[in-house]
C-alpha cells in the first residue's frame, strides 16, 4: 500500500498523484493477468482451428531487439525458449516482415533443432507469420505453427488463415504492451510526485538525487503510515532530523506535535524531569509544575536525537515508558498514559553500544522496530553538486549578493572531498565562499577553508580542468553528460532505449544530446 500524506496538507504534485490514480484504475480494469489468460487461450485454440500439433506466440522486445516466447503449446507458461533474430525462421519472419512456410525440415538446420532438444518434440513442418501493429504497421511479434496433422503440409489456405489470426493477435498483444506501458508510466509519475512532495515537506534544501538516498525515501514512504517506532542511524550532519520530520509529516500524526530532544545536551541530574516532568516542589528549583517531553508529544512524535548518549541511570524508567506506555512526574504518584510515536537517532551504532555495556540491551530491543541507515555525503556523490548549487543560491539571496557560479576547480574539489561534517559542513563551506567572493566573480578554490585547501593541495584536479575557458558550470555539465552518456551506451550495448532508461531521460532527449555532443 502506498501511503499518502494527510489530506489537509496541500501537495504541489496533487494533479500528478491524481493522474497516477486514474491511470492505475484504467489499467487495472483489464489487468496483465487478464491479457495473459487471453493470449494463453489463443495458444490452446489455434492448434485446433489450424489442425496442427503446436502453436507458439512470440513478441519482439523493442528495447534490446530480442525475440521473446510469450506462450507456446507444450511449454510451461513463463518458460523461455527464445529464438535468435538471425539463424531462426521466426527471426527471419520478424526481420523481413514476410510469412515463411517450411514443409520439409528433415534436411534443414536451424534453431528448431535446438528447441527440439530442449522440449523433446520433433519439428517436421513450420508455418510462421508476422504480427503487425495496427497503429504503426511495424512487426511486433510472430505466430508459428508446427507440424500440420492430416495433409502433413501447409498450403495457401493455411497461410491466409494464419495471417488473419495474426491480425487478431495484434489487437491482444498491443493491448498487453500498452497496458504495461501505462502502468510503467503511471508508476514513474507517482514516484516523481512522491519525491517532489517529500522534498517540499522539508523545504527546498532537501536534495535526493543519489540512488542510496532515494532508497531511504522509499523506506520512509513505506513505514511512515505504520505506527511503529523507528531508529535513524548515520553520521552527524546527514539529515536525520529532516528524515524524522518527514516521517512525522507523512503519518496520521502530522497535525499533532513533533517534539525533538537532543539526549546528549540534557544534564544527567535533569534528564528525568526533562522527559517525565515534575510537580511543584518536587525539588529545590521546582517552583511550578512542568510537563515532560513524553506528555508534550501527546498524539504526536517524540524525536530522541543522539539516543546513544542517554545516561544509563535513566534508561530503566525510559524502558518502562516505552514498554508500558506510561510514566509519572517527579514528585507525583499519579500515572500518566503516553500516546506518541518514538523516532530515535544516533551517530553511533547502538548494537555496538550494547556490547560495550553503554546501552541497555532490553531498551535496545524495545526502542525501535525499524532501523534506517542514512548514508554519509561522501557516499552520495550525485547529491553534492546539486546541494552546493542550492546553497549558493540560498546564500546569495540571504546575503543579498550576486556571486557567479563555482569554478571547475571548486566543483572538482567538492566532489573529491570526503565531507566528514556531511551536508552541514557543505552548507558552511558555501556560506564562507559566498561571503568572501565579490559580486559578479566566480567562486574559486583559494577562498575555501583551510581544511579543504589542505586537501586540495594533495588532490589537485587534472590539468585539463584548469583551462581558462573551462571554468563554468555549462562546460562541466557538458563533460559530465558526455561521460554519463558514453558509460550508459557501453553498459547497454549501444541500445538507445535502455540507455535512455539508465539516464532517466527520454529517447528523444538522448538523441538530441548525442547529436549536440557529436556522440556516434
Amino acid at each position: 500500500m502506498t501511503l499518502q500524506p494527510p489530506p489537509e496538507r496541500s501537495q504541489p504534485f496533487g494533479r500528478l498523484s491524481l493522474l497516477h490514480q486514474k491511470l492505475s484504475e484504467l489499467s487495472s480494469a483489464w489487468t496483465i493477468d487478464d491479457h495473459n489468460n487471453f493470449l494463453s487461450f489463443y495458444k490452446t485454440i489455434i492448434p485446433k482451428i489450424m489442425d496442427v500439433e503446436r502453436c507458439t506466440i512470440y513478441v519482439r522486445d523493442r528495447d534490446n531487439d530480442k525475440i521473446l516466447t510469450m506462450f507456446a503449446t507444450g511449454i510451461d507458461d513463463g518458460k523461455q525458449i527464445d529464438p535468435p533474430m538471425r539463424g531462426s525462421i521466426v527471426g527471419e519472419v520478424i526481420r523481413t516482415n514476410t510469412t515463411i512456410c517450411a514443409n520439409d525440415l528433415r534436411t534443414l538446420s536451424g534453431f528448431h533443432l535446438q528447441a527440439d532438444k530442449i522440449t523433446g518434440f520433433v519439428t517436421k513442418t513450420i508455418l510462421c507469420a508476422p504480427i503487425r501493429s495496427l497503429s504503426t504497421g511495424r512487426v511486433i511479434g510472430a505466430v508459428q505453427l508446427l507440424n500440420k496433422k492430416d495433409s502433413g503440409i501447409f498450403n495457401q489456405t493455411d497461410r491466409t488463415a494464419l495471417k488473419e489470426i495474426g491480425g487478431y493477435l495484434a489487437v491482444s498483444i498491443e493491448s498487453f504492451l500498452l497496458n504495461r506501458e501505462i502502468l510503467h508510466f503511471a508508476d514513474r509519475i507517482h514516484q516523481e510526485a512522491k519525491r517532489f512532495d517529500q522534498s517540499q515537506l522539508l523545504g527546498s534544501s532537501f536534495i535526493a538525487e543519489s540512488r542510496s538516498l532515494r532508497e531511504v525515501l522509499k523506506t520512509v514512504d513505506t513505514v511512515s503510515g505504520l505506527d511503529i517506532n523507528i531508529l535513524l542511524q548515520g553520521e552527524n550532519g546527514t539529515g536525520k532530523e529532516l528524515i524524522a520530520r518527514m516521517i512525522h509529516q507523512l503519518s496520521h500524526r502530522a497535525d499533532q506535535p513533533f517534539v525533538p530532544v537532543n539526549c546528549a545536551c540534557v544534564p544527567e541530574n535533569l534528564i528525568e524531569s526533562e522527559f517525565f516532568g515534575h510537580e511543584k516542589g518536587a525539588f529545590t528549583d521546582a517552583s511550578t509544575a512542568r510537563k515532560g517531553r513524553f506528555e508534550e508529544a501527546k498524539g504526536g512524535t517524540l524525536f530522541l536525537d543522539e539516543i546513544g548518549d542517554m545516561a544509563l541511570s535513566i534508561q530503566p524508567k525510559f524502558l518502562r515508558a516505552i514498554q508500558e506506555g506510561e510514566g509519572s512526574r517527579l514528585g507525583s504518584n499519579r500515572t500518566t498514559r503516553y500516546d506518541n510515536r518514538l523516532i530515535s537517532a544516533s551517530n553511533k551504532q547502538l548494537a555496538g553500544e550494547v556490547q560495550t555495556g553503554r546501552f541497555r540491551e532490553d531498551l535496545f530491543f524495545r526502542l525501535f522496530s525499524i532501523d534506517i541507515e542514512i548514508p554519509p555525503l561522501r557516499e552520495r556523490k550525485d547529491d553534492i553538486l546539486p546541494l552546493a548549487l542550492l546553497f549558493l543560491e540560498e546564500t546569495n539571496t540571504r546575503f543579498k549578493k550576486k556571486t557567479d557560479s563555482f569554478s571547475s576547480e571548486v566543483i572538482e574539489l567538492f566532489e573529491l572531498f570526503p565531507w566528514p561534517g556531511n551536508v552541514r559542513q557543505l552548507r558552511k563551506e558555501v556560506e564562507r565562499l559566498v561571503a568572501l567572493t565579490r559580486n559578479g566573480e566566480p567562486v574559486t578554490p583559494e577562498k575555501c577553508s583551510q581544511e579543504l585547501l589542505d586537501f586540495f593541495s594533495g588532490n589537485s584536479p587534472p590539468e585539463h580542468l584548469r583551462r581558462a575557458d573551462d571554468l563554468s558550470i555549462p562546460d562541466q555539465v557538458e563533460k559530465l553528460e558526455r561521460k554519463l552518456i558514453t558509460q550508459a551506451l557501453e553498459k547497454s550495448g549501444n541500445n538507445k532505449s535502455q540507455t535512455a532508461r539508465l539516464l532517466n531521460i527520454s529517447r528523444q532527449g538522448l538523441f538530441k544530446k548525442m547529436k549536440r555532443y557529436g556522440i556516434p
